[in-house]
């Protein structure tokens, strides 16, 4: 990571976390080779043990036989034919395949106790199987492994063709039971159809693009980092930017002739997902701007998912530009400074005044915070500028999480008493200024798991500054968000240590790769925990204090690509509807199948 000088005492290495699931995760190998065994022989018992008939050779030749040949060869066929589906994913849809046939069994098997003379005999309850398992595997191989009907069909047909191959060694099949298998089969296959050509519609009828076929390119995304995958998605993205101007801002703290600490404020928002476009951007942005950044933290800026970037590319245009500031900052923006204040109770903002510039903290907390627009920022920066007031460096503390409110939108009462708070702590900093030295320390921890602790790749950083007698402590953690409460419990842990504090998040998407989605902190680790953890790292940033001289630096980026206004919402429409439709189309087109299976069934026997 970056950072000048060794780590502080006691700092653990920075690693990146483990990815999580976007679903879940299938079992180890043996596990599912034990499920494998459990299922085979519960089919096996209900196919073949009520009646006299060799259980042994029904379950070796028609059940587990199948089901193991299946795990094993549906890899390297998928493989074989431009598709990719993993071990442990073969073996999960295996097992998935036989959950699905049981209760079918067993339904067939009661109905005929029940009804004898009318339910068709055994001979035609292996093709009555074969199908539901050829379609179950068509749609996730079609979905996980290629989206390619012919090249699917080889690894798709594997394990229901070798069912009843088993099944009919053990059964001779008659004319009748061969039509009914195939008949089975090819209805099984139009079923898969029109559920993946529903599921299909809503993304393709609105961004002109298949959106099954993102599923492996996801896949290996989250998973692996693979970067033609990304690459893909990205491409995705891209076929829909509008573009942007966005400001990019460096607050910078120099000791001697070199860049101790630096508070990187691109108007970016850190989205849309995992590690695409501007998702994960304080890891990147700390990586673009490189050891002589120091200690670098991103806090979150006024910006929505309008502002999210589409590419890496993107990305790599607002990292030149903070670059180019890094090297081009101007002199220092003075010795007067104050604490962190509020203007009075009730305020949105606190500010502290550093040199030249004011730093303004935006929170509604204990109420629900999240996204405040970037033209509610950019309005009041401007009018602050316009009425001959400091240049201002505004920071959305996102730090108080309900989901579906907090947001701060333009035109509203909660923007003009944003606007009106942010005017009113910035003339309480510059009130509140007295001339004097300027110390800032930093402090920082990684090592943290996404899935286990909801932060990202850049830990808990912290900045901390003394001025005009006051110790006023910055926490940023990398991650989306802090559960509603955790603020006031870090805060209280903080105040123990220091005169007044703010904790912050990044807002960094990266951290929705886990089971659930959001990951706000303090939902997955106590917010005590995060308290203390906060209260080290702040401890270390007081070790590291001195003398520092502030700089302050911005410019605009023009024709940035970006996602655009209403770009996530018709995203998370279209994702909505497909998901509803894939909900009600997966039991209906299993309905279809099965009845007209049981009906081709009723007219053969």
């Amino acid at each position: 990571m970056s950072g000048t000088g060794e780590p502080a005492s006691g700092d653990a290495p920075e690693r990146r976390p483990p990815h999580g699931t976007i679903l879940f995760r299938a079992p180890p190998a043996p596990i599912a080779l034990g499920l494998i065994l459990l299922l085979s022989a519960t089919l096996a018992a209900i196919l073949w043990a009520p009646a006299a008939r060799p259980f042994e050779w029904g379950f070796l030749l028609s059940i587990v036989g199948p089901a193991l040949v299946t795990g094993v060869l549906t890899t390297p066929i998928a493989r074989a034919t431009g598709g990719r589906f993993e071990w442990h994913r073969s073996l999960f849809l295996v097992i998935s395949v036989l959950v699905l046939q049981l209760p079918l069994a067993a339904a067939w098997r009661g109905a005929v106790y029940l009804w004898p003379a009318t339910v068709p005999p055994i001979l035609f309850l292996g093709p009555f199987l074969a199908g539901p398992a050829f379609w179950f595997r068509h749609l996730s191989l079609y979905g996980v492994s290629r989206s390619n009907h012919a090249r699917m069909l080889g690894a798709s047909l594997l394990q229901p063709v070798l069912f009843l191959a088993g099944f009919f060694a053990i059964v001779a099949p008659t004319t009748p039971a061969l039509v009914a298998a195939g008949t089975s089969l090819v209805l099984a296959f139009v079923c898969a159809l029109l559920v993946l050509r529903a599921s299909d519609r809503p993304i393709r009828r609105e961004f002109h693009s298949s959106g099954v076929a993102l599923i492996r390119p996801l896949l290996d995304h989250v998973v692996d980092r693979d970067p033609q995958a990304t690459r893909t998605l990205e491409e995705f993205f891209l076929r829909t930017t509008v573009l942007a101007t966005v400001r990019v801002t460096l607050l910078t703290f120099l000791r001697g002739d070199r860049v101790h600490a630096t508070v990187a404020l691109p108007a970016v928002h850190p989205g849309p997902f995992a590690a695409l476009g501007a998702s994960d951007l304080p890891r990147k942005l700390d990586e673009l701007l490189g050891p002589g950044a120091g200690t670098v933290l991103v806090p979150h800026t006024p910006s929505d998912h309008d502002l999210d970037l589409p590419s890496s590319a993107e990305v790599a245009r607002i990292g030149t530009a903070a670059v180019e500031l890094l090297h081009s900052l101007p002199a220092s923006s003075g010795r007067r400074a104050s604490p962190l204040v509020s203007p009075y109770p009730g305020s949105l903002a606190r500010a502290q005044l550093l040199g030249g510039i004011v730093l303004v903290v935006v929170t509604q907390a204990p109420e629900p915070t999240d996204d405040i627009s970037y033209a509610v920022g950019d309005r009041v920066v401007r009018e602050i500028a316009r009425e001959g007031g400091p240049p201002v460096v505004l920071i959305d503390a996102h730090n108080s999480y309900v989901e579906g409110q907090g947001d701060v939108s333009y035109g509203t009462p909660l923007a003009e008493k944003l606007v009106t708070d942010v005017k009113a702590a910035v003339a309480a900093a510059v009130a509140g200024g007295a001339d004097g030295p300027i110390e800032v320390g930093v402090g920082r921890k990684g090592g943290f798991s996404t899935g286990k602790d909801g932060i990202g790749p850049e830990g808990i950083r912290a900045l901390v500054v003394r001025a005009a007698g006051k110790t006023s402590a910055y926490v940023l953690i990398d991650g989306n968000n802090l559960v509603i409460g955790a603020r006031a419990t870090i805060l209280s842990e903080l105040l123990a240590v220091v005169d007044t504090a703010e904790v912050m998040t990044t807002d960094n998407h990266v951290v929705h790769e886990v089971d659930g989605g959001i990951n706000p902190l303090g939902e997955r680790c106590p917010p005590a925990s995060l308290a203390r953890e906060a209260r080290a790292v702040v401890e270390r940033a007081l070790a590291d204090l001195g003398p520092s001289e502030v700089r302050f630096a911005s410019k605009e980026v023009p024709d940035v690509k970006v996602l655009g206004p209403g770009y996530t919402a018709r995203l998370l429409t279209s994702l909505g509807d497909t998901l509803s439709m894939f909900a009600h189309m997966f039991p209906a087109a299993l309905l279809l199948l099965l009845t007209s299976s049981l009906v081709v069934a009723l007219l053969l026997k």
